[in-house]
């Protein structure tokens, strides 16, 4: 369900402006162990909420080309307790 949501405001968001790949496969891997760790229940509905809001945050950030700072906040999302890297 919850990738089918975020899939489908990626597809809509690519349409409106470029996504780098760079950005692309940060957001991929991220909601890839977003997913998992909500599938394992390890994770609480507003530690999960905070991270697809940063997730946001990120793709706007990388649609108006500022693309290091993009990725610099995946990596903080990354860093967080919700995700764990």
């Amino acid at each position: 369900m919850l990738a089918t949501i975020v899939v489908s405001v990626m597809t809509h968001a690519a349409a409106a402006g470029s996504f780098t790949r760079g950005c692309a496969a940060r957001d991929f891997q991220l909601l890839t162990m977003i997913e998992q760790q909500e599938s394992a229940g390890s994770v609480s509905a507003d530690k999960l909420s905070e991270a697809l809001i940063e997730m946001m945050n990120a793709r706007i950030v990388c649609h108006h080309g500022r693309v290091l700072d993009a990725l610099a906040i995946y990596d903080s999302i990354a860093r967080t307790n919700v995700i764990g890297m």
